[in-house]
């Protein structure tokens, strides 16, 4: 990730870094005290939670780094340690849930302190590292927005109540589906990877050169109809369109259809409640297993992340994404290739590694992506949930195959 910063945008930055947190407040905003306690499997964590790691981040890696600075409530920094070894021990993942003190409204007041702190340091002779930090520990938070809208929902969606997270979302009217088409890809020599002065994570470079096979992309994302046809058709009844993992996955967990839909296949559970499927909308909420099957049923495939890459790199970063509202995914409009930004995020076909040349960060940040290349497989272009400036072409977003939770879900591909 890039941690150069020029004096002259102290400004700017400060102006952003009130505005991230603001929003992380303001996600909440409906949400009771008990609601943002609950941690619903291992995976999710509470929403309190969020909100005092995203805080520890500031506090460990921008106030930390004055000798002078002393913690406010130094024993929280083994609640709030989310995985970072190299800094200290940390509460057990599955046990967020259990965190009762410190409270809700303890956790509010160190978000306060922590910030004017951190604000106070934000002036026009920062450090140009320190300033990078800043723009780190923001995109951090960003992340962890779409996580505590994704965690919520399925804490939510586990209630008898299956109460709405916003009761105003109301489903929009379903959509015109657009007709399913492809288009040829680049083929031969293409750069892929992080390019330009701009904030990017250290997963996303160098820049580097890959070859490109003859490939179609589809023109829009997998729409609902589409899976519903797939599940009808027994899909996740025939062995031959899984992997063996994925196969093993869907007989132990039961799947039967995606996560959040119900057994009549029209309705599902959104962050608005119980609302009937959009035919025309984007699947989401797949695992990568799902999404290979879908594709191999289709007679096609996943495309690559630098497949992906090399079709988006030249779109500006426009779709349904979390500055939109509802927080969901919306059937496609429009022509040429659509939805390569928002909606939902997009399986590819390739697993999580490091590029030719990676190199972590130095110290404790280097354990921000790099010791997890090692079994996810890669997701592109952000969703519903994603802040529109935090997402661009060279994104790598990972989660392990069996991943459901996110808003997640397909685009088809085909050898040329």
């Amino acid at each position: 990730m890039t941690l150069q910063r020029t004096a002259s945008q102290a400004e700017g930055l400060a102006h952003r870094f009130r505005q991230v947190r603001a929003r992380s407040l303001a996600l909440c905003a409906g949400l009771t005290a008990e609601d943002m306690m609950v941690q619903s499997m291992p995976d999710a964590s509470p929403a309190k939670w969020h909100l005092a790691h995203t805080t520890w981040f500031f506090e460990q890696f921008v106030l930390g780094r004055d000798p002078a600075y002393r913690p406010r409530h130094s024993e929280w920094h083994y609640l709030f340690n989310s995985y970072y070894q190299t800094v200290g021990p940390m509460h057990a993942r599955p046990q967020r849930g259990l965190l009762s003190r410190p409270s809700l409204e303890e956790v509010l007041g160190y978000r306060q302190h922590v910030e004017a702190a951190v604000q106070e340091r934000l002036t026009d002779d920062i450090e140009p590292a320190l300033a990078g930090i800043v723009e780190l520990g923001l995109q951090h938070e960003q992340q962890h927005q779409e996580l505590l809208l994704t965690d919520i929902k399925h804490a939510l969606s586990l209630s008898p109540l299956r109460p709405a997270y916003d009761a105003s979302m109301v489903a929009a009217e379903p959509g015109s589906p657009v007709p399913l088409a492809f288009f040829a890809g680049r083929e031969g020599i293409a750069d892929i990877g992080h390019a330009g002065d701009g904030f990017a994570f250290d997963n996303e470079g160098p820049r580097h050169r890959t070859w490109l096979q003859p490939h179609l992309l589809a023109n829009r994302l997998v729409t609902n109809a589409e899976y519903r046809m797939f599940v009808q058709d027994g899909g996740y009844r025939e062995p031959l369109l899984w992997l063996s993992d994925g196969w093993a996955t869907v007989q132990t967990e039961g799947w039967q259809r995606p996560l959040y839909w119900q057994e009549d296949l029209s309705s599902e559970f959104t962050l608005g409640g119980v609302q009937a499927v959009d035919p025309a909308a984007p699947v989401a909420h797949l695992s990568y297993y799902e999404a290979d099957a879908f594709a191999r049923w289709a007679g096609a495939r996943l495309p690559t992340e630098a497949e992906w890459e090399s079709a988006a790199e030249s779109l500006p970063v426009r779709g349904n994404l979390l500055d939109e509202r509802p927080q969901h995914p919306r059937a496609a409009a429009g022509e040429g290739l659509l939805q390569m930004y928002g909606d939902v995020w997009e399986w590819t076909a390739s697993p999580y590694v490091s590029y030719p040349g990676f190199q972590p960060l130095p110290g404790a940040l280097g354990e921000y992506n790099g010791k997890f290349m090692c079994g996810p497989w890669v997701l592109r272009g952000g969703s519903c949930a994603t802040p529109r400036d935090h997402i661009r072409a060279s994104y790598r977003n990972f989660f392990p195959p069996q991943a459901r939770w996110q808003f997640a879900g397909l685009r088809l591909a085909r050898n040329r």
